[in-house]
């Protein structure tokens, strides 16, 4: 007896689903706007770093002297400082930015400056607190030497 032959089914093949249809879609980003910042200026004796919070921590906009073009010794300079102030403000304002608390860190010649620079960018300073750390007692001395 001999074999039966097979039919072959041919499957039907469905078109891939559209990049609307899936859930792996981009979604649309939402605009973040924030009506108050915090601004902490982060200041030592080489540079001077400033960033723009929101109350819950999340960083806005951030700047400092090498950011907007100062090298070398330039960027430890109180001028230096408050034009990266006002270049930080101004990456924030597209945020809708009014107010801010500024949170000053540290020693160096763009403490104040940086506070002048907000000032001058155009943002109402609600108030400015100074967080330097300050040694309470330090470490401990070296043993005395024993014998003569």
């Amino acid at each position: 007896m001999g074999k039966t032959p097979e039919k072959k089914v041919k499957k039907e093949i469905k078109p891939k689903a559209k990049a609307k249809d899936s859930k792996l879609a981009a979604k649309k980003k939402k605009k973040v706007q924030v009506a108050k910042v915090l601004i902490t200026v982060s200041s030592t004796y080489n540079n001077t770093i400033i960033s723009v919070t929101d109350y819950e921590g999340n960083v806005l906009a951030w700047s400092s002297p090498g950011v907007v073009g100062f090298s070398g010794s330039r960027k430890s300079t109180a001028f230096a400082a408050s034009k990266a102030a006002e270049d930080a403000v101004a990456k924030a304002q597209k945020y809708g930015v009014h107010e801010a608390a500024v949170i000053v860190k540290g020693t160096g010649m763009g403490r104040q400056a940086a506070v002048k620079g907000i000032r001058t960018a155009g943002l109402k300073i609600t108030s400015i607190s100074d967080y330097t750390p300050i040694p309470h007692g330090g470490s401990t001395p070296r043993k005395k030497p024993r014998g003569s």
